[in-house]
């Protein structure tokens, strides 16, 4: 069946860095979009990035231009979201997603993993 095990997550202070990845297994990683969602406490469930299957185009959130990278590793089927520059408000609780297709378009999918908190504070 379809796995996504998040990691990564932690307590960081403001301006300093994290890089979150996304294990999947139990279907063939390189032929779908992946995403990376964030709920904050109290807030609804928001799109933070995504990549297409073969890992030629991303989008990002307005909030995460310039800060966050999503990346992927098809040969270990593996998406990252490396994060620079945190700020106390990118406080939440980070999920994975598989989308429906090869496309960003198709993001999200039925399928979330657990998800990773990352807390920022000082």
């Amino acid at each position: 069946q379809v796995q996504l095990v998040e990691s990564g997550g932690g307590l960081v202070q403001p301006g300093e860095s994290l890089r979150l990845s996304c294990a999947a297994s139990g279907f063939t990683f390189s032929i779908y979009a992946m995403s990376w969602y964030r709920q904050a406490p109290g807030k609804e469930r928001e799109l933070v990035a995504g990549i297409t299957s073969a890992g030629g185009s991303t989008n990002y959130a307005d909030s995460m231009k310039g800060r966050f990278t999503i990346s992927r590793d098809n040969s270990k089927n593996t998406v990252y979201l490396q994060m620079t520059s945190l700020k106390p408000e990118d406080t939440a609780v980070y999920y994975c997603n598989r989308c429906r297709g090869g496309s960003l378009r198709s993001c999200p999918g039925d399928y979330w993993g657990q998800g990773t908190p990352v807390t920022v504070s000082s």
